[in-house]
């Protein structure tokens, strides 16, 4: 059986309190097998201090029909570890990040799919196929690990009618975020 040890601080002067609340119903705390520190609501925590980027397109670019075309990105809106370069994200932390984006043609009646690219090749794809009035935009998500040094991710996009996309913050875009460290 394990003993239960409470070491009271030999510098400290004030008086520490364990106390239940008002319950009718047994309650356990069980501790982790590790050394650590407790934290409470009024611990001093970052949650997720991880990188993330979010960024747009501010120039017009042309895509041909039925063809994968990277998608550039001009503006960053932010960039918080500098991971995001020449419409490519390279993450410097080890881990399984949400990647998401979206593009917008300037034509309508038409179909298309936009794709999650990692290390040049095609990781997951998303699509939209518009089958009334309207100008199909498509979009996707995923989560993708990425191992901290040398993986990246870009947004690639094909469409069926060659036209141009629409630059504009809301609407083409590209992000990313670490949900969880490796």
């Amino acid at each position: 059986m394990s003993k239960i040890a409470l070491t009271p601080s030999a510098t400290g002067t004030g008086v520490f309190t364990i106390s239940s609340p008002a319950t009718n119903t047994d309650r356990t705390l069980t501790l982790p097998d590790e050394a650590g520190t407790v934290l409470t609501s009024a611990s001093s925590i970052t949650q997720n201090a991880g990188p993330a980027f979010s960024a747009w397109q501010s120039t017009q670019q042309a895509l041909s029909a039925y063809t994968q075309t990277k998608i550039l990105f001009q503006t960053e809106e932010y960039d918080t570890n500098n991971n995001f370069d020449s419409s490519r994200f390279t993450p410097t932390v080890a881990g399984y990040y949400l990647m998401s984006g979206k593009i917008a043609p300037l034509s309508s009646y038409s179909a298309g799919i936009t794709a999650i690219y990692k290390n040049s090749g095609a990781y997951k794809y998303g699509s939209y196929n518009n089958n009334s009035t309207g100008v199909a935009q498509p979009s996707m998500s995923c989560i993708v690990y990425c191992n901290g040094s040398t993986d990246y991710v870009e947004l690639y996009a094909a469409l069926t009618i060659a036209q141009d996309t629409a630059p504009e913050q809301v609407q083409t875009w590209f992000q990313g975020i670490l949900v969880r460290a490796a």
